[in-house]
């Protein structure tokens, strides 16, 4: 389950990194400026995140399988289409290429959300730190995966064929999914022994059972959202994801563009070097979950096992800055890649949102927890646009994602306080429905 998870995970991201390696291409073939190229990168995020609380509900009304496996097909589709609008002029591209990568972030939605749903069912507490940290390090991997493979595609054959590549992927995966993921007491392999060791540690295994006596009963109501809202620890949790996500952006979208403008590689180049910082993230975000899980099994409490590797990682995260003061490429590389590397071991925010969702609410609070959290996708590429354009360097843009990660350390700090499951009233279907 984790492994398709992963997979799954990692094919979302390398769409998201699909446009950013584009880019670079892209900024000489339809004429985009910083503030332009800023606005298309943020245009996944606008649909992304209105889609979040809508994914949430109807995950948690009509299960993980169903609604992944249609969002997956969609996403696929958008990326292959957009592989034809180089065939456009450019007005008519930028606006073709806008619309359909708000398609593909209405139907991606679900991905993170149904991922810590499916982590909160299959996983007892002392191994889902692990396990969310595995998927959660896919956005790493595809950026190891992925951006040598569209630099690549870019050089050789042009920037369309990186999204005819992702389309046809994303089909073969559409099988996958449909013919491997269940629910865990529907799962054809497995054993009841396996089912009572999940549990008894925490793992929440009716979450899919009789899907369909639960489809008339919505949670997703103004109350339920005012009821997340109103808990300090989430609220910290919320901002917290924010501030690591602003990280996750850049790299994502701005920092092939870095290496390309301000470090004056090729876009073949810039694709390989953009893969070690996402080999070092990788590495970090599995080795988080591990400390993570180790701290929790020697006896420490579940705030500072949670609390401790995302401090830590943040940290680390702010070194970025010191790129601002270094012209070598190697220097340069080194602490990008420690920086990311930081971030991989400070995010598991999804691992807190497994560790405090109220029981029958994962799908909303994660979709919440990821709404708030992937504002970051709106604001970061569309800020670092104008600061590019108008200080003609990405010197403040380092400040400005170091400082972030600084907001990450203060909101789990005295924002969140413990860490601990919420146990809440489930709210009336007739609450005022979103």
């Amino acid at each position: 389950m984790i492994c398709i998870l992963f997979a799954v995970t990692c094919f979302s991201y390398g769409d998201r990194v699909a446009l950013s390696i584009a880019g670079v291409a892209m900024t000489k073939a339809i004429h985009l400026g910083p503030v332009r190229l800023g606005y298309l990168f943020s245009g996944f995020s606008w649909a992304y995140v209105l889609g979040q609380l809508p994914s949430g509900g109807l995950l948690d009304r009509f299960g993980s399988k169903r609604v992944y496996g249609i969002s997956i097909i969609v996403w696929s589709t958008s990326a292959f289409l957009i592989g034809f609008t180089g065939y456009l002029a450019a007005g008519a591209a930028f606006t073709a290429i806008f619309i359909l990568r708000l398609v593909s972030g209405v139907a991606q939605a679900p991905v993170f959300p149904g991922n810590g749903r499916i982590v909160a069912a299959w996983f007892p507490a002392t191994e889902r730190g692990r396990a969310s940290a595995i998927f959660n390090s896919a956005q790493y991997f595809a950026l190891l995966i992925f951006a040598p493979v569209f630099g690549w595609f870019t050089h050789v054959a042009g920037w369309e064929s990186c999204f005819w590549f992702m389309g046809a992927l994303g089909f073969a995966l559409t099988l996958v999914w449909y013919t491997n993921v269940y629910g865990v007491k529907q799962h054809p392999r497995i054993s009841s022994d396996e089912i009572d060791v999940i549990e008894r540690g925490g793992g929440l295994v009716n979450t899919d059972q009789d899907i369909r006596t639960r489809t008339k009963k919505n949670l997703l109501t103004w109350t339920t959202v005012r009821m997340l809202l109103s808990h300090r620890m989430l609220v910290g949790v919320y901002v917290g994801q924010y501030c690591i996500t602003t990280l996750t952006w850049f790299f994502l979208t701005w920092f092939p563009i870095y290496l390309s403008q301000a470090r004056h590689l090729s876009i073949l180049k810039a694709g390989f070097a953009a893969a070690i910082p996402g080999l070092c993230g990788g590495f970090g975000g599995i080795l988080g979950g591990v400390i993570s899980d180790r701290l929790l099994a020697k006896g420490h409490s579940l705030s500072f096992a949670r609390k401790a590797p995302i401090m830590a990682g943040m940290t680390l995260s702010t070194t970025m800055i010191v790129c601002n003061y270094t012209h070598a490429q190697s220097a340069m590389l080194a602490l990008m890649s420690l920086s990311f590397f930081g971030k991989g071991v400070g995010a598991l925010g999804w691992t807190v949102v497994s560790d405090t969702s109220p029981v029958g609410m994962v799908g909303i609070n994660g979709a919440l927890f990821n709404l708030i959290g992937n504002m970051a996708g709106i604001t970061t590429p569309i800020m670092i646009g104008y600061l590019v354009e108008k200080t003609g360097s990405f010197n403040d843009v380092l400040v400005f994602v170091s400082l972030a990660a600084l907001g990450a350390i203060v909101s789990y700090g005295p924002i969140v306080g413990e860490i601990k499951r919420l146990e809440l009233a489930a709210p009336t279907p007739a609450a005022g429905a979103l």
